[in-house]
């Protein structure tokens, strides 16, 4: 790949200053940008998409790390313009696009297999990760930067304090890893909280619902009343919630937080 400026250049040339309202914090630190292309594996095949690249930190990395096609979806028209000589240096491998990332069918991206490794604005992150949940047969694997307290969410265990609907829609749909923190003196501006990597691994098709509505209803209910008993919680969804709850094994006077992803999939199941 062709010689390009230092990133903080890039950013300065382009008046790509950091918006709040973008949920923008970009990584500059190529050691780390690296680390996080190289936990996705392999890249020499399929399409790997990228949401957010900002100046092209991650961008750069994934390229080095050897990428085949790299598909960057960019909603900041500056960014894009930012990342035009990085596109001319990588001689056919990145492709820039400029949308909003919520809007775009990942199949029509790129070849498989396919792959989303991102350092996520913070202000749409939950929002993504959701919908790539329901197309996850499109994805072979996903290695995404959130907050910290995101990635706590994703990961809790039942009974745990972060453990919600976040919780059961990803263990559900795929193997969650969490891999590592990054600190907020590693972004430009630091960010008021730690962030954390994460690797989803989707779950063999045999094992995952083949719609996620049912489980988005039920875990909505019930996490939405996390404090009332399942047979309270759930009276919106069941006629006879405690017939239902019953009838699959589970305690009516169990709380949301007690069921494990498993359990939210009998009650999904059940409607």
């Amino acid at each position: 790949m062709a010689a390009l400026p230092p990133l903080r250049e890039t950013i300065a040339a382009h008046g790509l200053d950091a918006r709040k309202r973008l949920g923008q914090h970009f990584l500059l630190d190529l050691n780390l940008t690296r680390r996080i292309a190289r936990a996705a594996g392999a890249l020499g095949e399929g399409t790997t998409i990228e949401v957010g690249p900002g100046p092209g930190g991650l961008t750069r990395a994934l390229l080095l790390e050897g990428a085949r096609r790299v598909v960057a979806i960019e909603l900041d028209p500056r960014a894009i313009a930012a990342l035009r000589d990085l596109e001319h240096a990588a001689a056919g491998r990145l492709d820039l696009v400029q949308a909003d990332a919520l809007g775009l069918d990942i199949a029509a991206l790129g070849a498989p297999p396919r792959r989303i490794v991102a350092n996520l604005p913070y202000n749409v992150s939950t929002p993504l990760l959701v919908h790539w949940l329901h197309h996850i047969a499109d994805v072979e694997q996903m290695v995404l930067m959130f907050q910290k307290e995101v990635a706590d969410r994703l990961s809790a265990p039942p009974r745990s304090r972060d453990y919600g609907r976040l919780s059961v829609l990803a263990q559900h749909v795929c193997a969650v890893h969490r891999l590592f923190d990054i600190s907020p003196s590693a972004f430009v501006p630091p960010p008021k909280v730690t962030s954390s990597v994460v690797r989803l691994v989707p779950r063999p098709a045999a094992l995952r619902l083949p719609e996620l509505a049912p489980l988005e209803r039920v875990t909505a209910a019930a996490f939405g009343q996390r404090r009332k008993m399942l047979r309270g919680a759930l009276a919106g969804v069941f006629a006879d919630p405690a017939a239902t709850l019953g009838n699959l094994g589970l305690a009516p006077t169990a709380r949301a937080e007690e069921l494990s992803p498993a359990e939210f999939v009998r009650l999904a199941q059940a409607l």
